[in-house]
């Protein structure tokens, strides 16, 4: 992996004393794709209210709180709306905690993780946490997918690296494509700029390792501008998680051949962001 420049460096250091407020701005955005095979219109509907009720508002309330809690904010205030048919929007306003010294966040293993989250927004003084929900099926193939699209974007000393495990354990996470910006600049007591301030050559250093034991993962960074992209899709394609409403050993060896394909023919053209050819 590419080396972090050295202009960097410096600010890993805890007795760098900052002009003022640390307003590099770290924003960590990422869709998380949860892949279902239902045979009927009932099964297809009855999934749809599944999910729909598996991230309500209530329980999105509840995932921003423990987000809230492991990058080490305070919780302002709280609104939230279920919508109808389908859907959920939470808006949490939170501040920054109170912390002694520079935080510098930690690859996956270096220190000790916080427990393994239909739209959520939160504010973080300039800083927001948003969540949004699409269900959707296949109009004749059986396939539906439900994705959740989040944004975690914080100033000052905290990072939103430190939930992204919770996060992608919250969902149920076949596959999830992640981008992490580091913007603007701070500065030190003798003026110089620094624009990131921590070591990062990969999101890939902060997930932990028994996730990624489960996932296949591909990385397109720009070291330069600060800017890192990966995604990542289950290894496994266990037909029997894929299924609503039956299991695999219900069904014709032909039928599940079929249904297999269909599915991976799903993940493939997801993962990778294009229609492809059977």
């Amino acid at each position: 992996m590419a080396e972090i420049p050295e202009l960097t460096k410096p600010l890993n250091n805890p007795k760098l004393k900052l002009l003022g407020f640390n307003n590099l701005t770290k924003s960590l955005s990422f869709n998380i794709y949860d892949i279902c095979y239902a045979r009927s219109p009932q099964h297809q509907q009855e999934y749809i209210e599944y999910i729909d009720e598996a991230y309500n508002a209530e329980r999105l309330t509840d995932i921003l709180t423990e987000v809230a809690h492991i990058i080490g904010a305070n919780i302002l205030n709280v609104a939230r709306q279920d919508y109808d048919p389908q859907g959920a929007s939470v808006t949490m306003l939170i501040s920054e905690g109170h912390h002694d010294g520079l935080h510098v966040p930690q690859p996956a293993g270096a220190e000790a993780r916080e427990p393994e989250p239909e739209a959520v927004v939160a504010h973080l003084d300039k800083s927001h946490i948003t969540v949004h929900t699409y269900p959707e099926s296949h109009p004749d193939q059986g396939i539906s997918t439900f994705r959740a699209d989040i944004d975690v974007s914080t100033c000052g000393k905290i990072s939103p690296l430190k939930a992204l495990n919770y996060l992608i354990t919250s969902f149920e996470s076949d596959i999830v494509v992640m981008d992490y910006r580091v913007r603007g600049f701070t500065r030190n007591v003798r003026g110089m700029k620094h624009f990131i301030d921590h070591q990062i050559d990969s999101i890939q250093n902060f997930i932990s390792k028994e996730i990624r034991d489960r996932y296949m993962m591909v990385d397109v960074n720009v070291y330069q501008e600060n800017i890192f992209h990966t995604k990542m899709r289950l290894k496994e394609l266990d037909l029997d998680t894929y299924l609503f409403g039956e299991g695999a050993s219900e069904l014709p060896p032909r039928e599940s051949k079929k249904i297999r394909e269909r599915v991976n023919h799903e993940i493939m053209e997801i993962f990778y962001g294009r229609n492809i050819a059977r």
